[in-house]
């Protein structure tokens, strides 16, 4: 597989990165108001905070599968694997932080995420595997 497949993950890593400072700039508005969103330990406040900080932390996996897949040219089936499960763990993750702080009953989508995420590691170690012992 060429680089171009994974130019998904490198522009949604940067896009992320946009978002987490735009959010963070967001929240920092508000953040000096101690009942803002129930106060500061209050389960939406804190569902906010975690959806602010996945940005960044999840461009930042984003960015080193681009750039682990790139160098190793992990063309294969678990590449793409790798490639979509990363991106659609990006997605979801700050989407399912927002829905959770409004609706905590439906704390079971963070299984959407999370498993995509697993899958993706999962499937870029066996790749990884594969590429070092060839």
């Amino acid at each position: 597989m060429n680089t171009n497949a994974y130019m998904l993950n490198l522009g949604l890593a940067w896009l992320w990165i946009v978002l987490g400072v735009g959010s963070g700039c967001l929240l920092g508005l508000r953040f000096h108001q101690e009942s803002w969103l129930g106060g500061y330990g209050s389960l939406r406040r804190r569902l906010y905070r975690l959806g602010h900080i996945s940005f960044f932390g999840l461009a930042l996996l984003n960015l080193v599968f681009y750039f682990t897949a790139r160098e190793l040219d992990l063309g294969s089936w678990l590449g793409t694997i790798g490639s979509w499960g990363f991106a659609l763990g990006a997605i979801t993750m700050p989407l399912c932080c927002l829905v959770m702080a409004h609706w905590p009953k439906w704390h079971l989508l963070f299984a959407v995420p999370v498993s995509s995420l697993a899958a993706a590691a999962l499937a870029t170690c066996w790749a990884l595997a594969d590429r070092l012992t060839l």
